[in-house]
């Protein structure tokens, strides 16, 4: 029996989805591996030492993207079962992604690739790219084309990540560079690209109610406790890693409070914008990355967070409006103002803490 032409979108979306997940069985039967046990007792204990050390944060990490970042982006009432779902598929579609090109590009060694702890953690990171550049275009594109968005990104991100760290010598520890900035002007694109046509006035089921802007609060809280986790956890164990973790609560800490006093006087009725307080918080973290495990004073992290959370605010109030009205740029989820322009912020206070660092600072 034929199946009638107007089902044939809705089984795009599972045969993807199924030749995907059959390619990488026979590619993970093919080339992926474990380490061979170790039979010395110091090996041993070096492998428990870096499990127990990398798995706290890793966990960490997972609950930001898996529940924070999706009851974040449920601030859409009519969207918000999707907002997670897609998260959720894509998050995992995109890592599982990400470690095929890793492993290809630079651990494929006598025909197989050792899977270990770190490389899935850095394969979870090139995957947050996706579910950043998303928020441009959320509730705006079917599951096919965010598919087809995450299977372009990841293998652009690798590249972009390999010239900034390897070949330039960025340090970016937190990802505020290549992975905020890049995400963001990626999704903003995709954007432009797909939406280009006309300026198009908000539509009705894109302004949040009370409910689903508590939900989305609860999932920027989620996200405010894991992240010094996501900042710390590629930074080296021990000073740089307690510096890191110190110097995002710093920032963060700052960053909301500086949210709550700018957004109050931004609105005419001078009540707090809850789209202000979800995202302005979060900014802080955004900026301090690329900083963090640097010897930079404890002020600076508060300065940094606290500018971070400025311009975010004044970018929602400002600049989103002046770019949707002259531009015809959609922007869902102001990721420009989140990770756009802290991020910006964060690269340049990287370069003056370089230029002002002593001599003898490592």
């Amino acid at each position: 029996m034929a199946v009638p032409p107007s089902t044939y979108p809705h089984r795009l979306l599972p045969l993807f989805l199924g030749l995907f997940q059959a390619a990488l069985l026979l590619f993970f039967a093919l080339f992926i591996t474990y380490d061979e046990p170790s039979a010395q007792e110091d090996d041993t204990s070096l492998v428990a030492n870096q499990v127990y050390s990398t798995f706290p944060f890793f966990q960490d990490i997972q609950v930001m993207l898996v529940v924070g970042l999706g009851l974040l982006l449920t601030f859409l009432p009519r969207y918000g079962f999707s907002s997670l779902t897609h998260n959720f598929l894509l998050l995992n579609f995109s890592m599982q992604w990400a470690l095929v090109l890793q492993g290809l590009l630079h651990h494929f060694h006598h025909g197989q690739i050792h899977l270990d702890l770190h490389k899935l953690l850095v394969s979870e990171f090139a995957a947050v790219t996706v579910l950043i550049s998303v928020g441009a275009i959320l509730g705006r594109a079917s599951p096919c084309q965010l598919l087809v968005m995450a299977t372009c990104e990841i293998p652009i991100y690798l590249a972009t990540e390999w010239v900034i760290v390897t070949c330039l010598g960025v340090l970016d520890v937190g990802g505020t560079i290549t992975i905020h900035l890049f995400s963001c002007y990626f999704g903003l694109g995709v954007s432009k690209a797909l939406f280009r046509a006309t300026q198009q006035p908000l539509h009705p089921k894109e302004t949040p109610t009370p409910s689903s802007d508590l939900v989305s609060l609860v999932g920027t809280l989620i996200l405010w406790v894991f992240w010094p986790s996501f900042v710390a956890v590629l930074c080296q164990p021990g000073d740089a890693q307690h510096r890191a973790i110190l110097n995002t609560l710093l920032a963060m800490s700052a960053g909301a409070i500086t949210t709550v006093v700018a957004s109050s006087l931004l609105e005419r009725d001078g009540k707090l914008s809850p789209g202000h307080l979800q995202n302005g918080s979060l900014a802080g973290g955004v900026a301090i990355g690329v900083v963090a495990d640097m010897a930079v004073p404890p002020v600076a992290a508060l300065a940094l967070g606290s500018l971070s959370a400025v311009v975010c605010v004044l970018g929602f109030g400002f600049l989103t409006p002046l770019l949707r009205r002259k531009l015809a740029l959609h922007d869902q989820c102001g990721i420009h103002n989140l990770h756009g322009l802290p991020g910006i912020l964060g690269s340049a206070a990287s370069v003056v803490a370089v230029l002002v660092a002593s001599k003898d600072t490592s």
